[in-house]
């Protein structure tokens, strides 16, 4: 077998294998493409029981217990330094939105302000 013949074999195995990578990539696209308009069409409506009423920690609401209170409540407390809650407020809820994830998941420990 001389150089030429080696070098075609090789160069259709590189191209058989860069075509499949390609196919691949190719149908990852489409199935993304088809999801997301399907995850559209469905509407996405919240269910009932997926809501949560807020309240704060200690108030009695009528048709709640203590106990689904503190379930729906934080995991602790926030230490301020040097911010108060309005601002607190609106970092944590900036926070929320810019990575997407709902603030009842997020736990926040402490918000200081920083001097310059």
């Amino acid at each position: 077998m001389d150089i030429l013949t080696s070098l075609r074999i090789s160069f259709s195995g590189f191209l058989v294998v860069f075509v499949t990578l390609a196919l691949i990539f190719l149908c990852i696209k489409i199935l993304s493409a088809v999801i997301r308009i399907f995850d559209r069409g469905a509407g996405k409506t919240p269910d009932h029981n997926d809501i949560k009423q807020p309240g704060i920690a200690g108030q009695n609401l009528p048709g709640n217990n203590q106990n689904e209170i503190d379930n729906s409540m934080g995991y602790g407390e926030l230490k301020l330094y040097g911010v108060d809650e309005k601002t607190a407020a609106m970092i944590m809820a900036i926070v929320s939105d810019e990575s997407q994830i709902p603030l009842s998941e997020l736990r926040f420990k402490s918000i200081k302000l920083l001097d310059n």
